[in-house]
């Protein structure tokens, strides 16, 4: 199963969506050692990357009697609490809660092969266009010290 959109830093951590459909996603990912920290176990930003894909995907997926949503989404906000250190082959589950016309509400949880818990989420995703990108200029900031007066 492809994911629903093309992302290269989810390629690239090697992850593979294995359901979506029905306000649900399920993601995987057979940890590498690139992806561990000093402890030898999967870096808790891999484990919240894994968490925020599948609740997206999850706030995403095609639900019975409804056309598919052709927007994308963005996290506004994600809370994660680690259990126990994930690794080896990780699954995450996420489920849609709660959908409104532009925001979705999410939660997620990472296993392990041996279906222990290793990670819990809820996350807040708001409903978008595609951004257009190309072309795009980002306005610097200014220092607070060249204001004038």
């Amino acid at each position: 199963m492809e994911f629903a959109a093309r992302i290269p830093f989810v390629e690239a951590q090697g992850f593979e969506l294995l359901r979506f459909a029905d306000g649900q996603a399920e993601v995987a990912l057979t940890m590498r050692p690139d992806q561990t920290n000093s402890f030898s176990v999967l870096h808790g930003g891999v484990a919240m990357t894994l968490l925020d894909v599948a609740m997206a995907h999850a706030a995403r997926s095609p639900v019975a009697g409804h056309e598919r949503d052709p927007r994308g989404v963005v996290t506004v906000e994600m809370k994660t609490s680690f259990m126990r250190p994930a690794e080896g082959r990780l699954t995450a589950r996420a489920t849609l809660l709660h959908r409104s016309t532009t925001m979705a509400f999410c939660e997620g949880s990472v296993f392990d092969a041996e279906q222990r818990l290793c990670a819990h989420a809820t996350g807040t995703f708001k409903y978008l266009r595609k951004l257009p990108t190309q072309g795009r200029r980002v306005k610097p900031l200014r220092h607070p010290e060249d204001a004038q007066p």
